[in-house]
């Protein structure tokens, strides 16, 4: 395992199986995981591994009760675009795909720095609904 962490540049970290704060909140992604895969799986269980990039995507793209975004758009500071608006052209990408090289760029740097209020607003959130 060693030698496959290193040759993908992964870096392992072990925690106590009895952990129960440092293993929350990987426990709960697996519940509501599972609870996304028992929706689309078919009756027969034969699909999950097809499955799971649906159950993935609509994960990534709910909004979250606690901060009021989407997984999404706080690790990468957009919308998702979903491959619907890839056939039906949005505003957002009509927008996108019509800005110049140098105002794109602009762009990009200002959405850098918003993606830092907003992250900061949406853990000032949770912190909040925690409390």
């Amino acid at each position: 395992m060693n030698k496959t962490y290193d040759l993908f540049g992964f870096k392992q970290h072990n925690s106590s199986m009895y952990n129960v704060v440092v293993n929350g909140l990987a426990e709960a992604f697996n519940k509501t995981l599972c609870k996304l895969l028992k929706k689309v799986v078919s009756k027969s269980k034969r699909d999950c591994h097809d499955r799971m990039e649906e159950a993935l995507r609509e994960y990534r793209t709910n909004h979250c009760m606690p901060t009021q975004e989407t997984p999404y758009s706080l690790v990468y500071g957009v919308k998702v675009v979903l491959p619907l608006e890839r056939q039906i052209p949005s505003l957002q990408l009509v927008i996108q795909e019509g800005i110049s090289d140098k105002e794109n760029a602009r762009l990009h740097l200002t959405e850098v720095e918003a993606l830092d209020e907003k992250r900061l607003e949406s853990h000032q959130s949770l912190e909040c609904y925690q409390a």
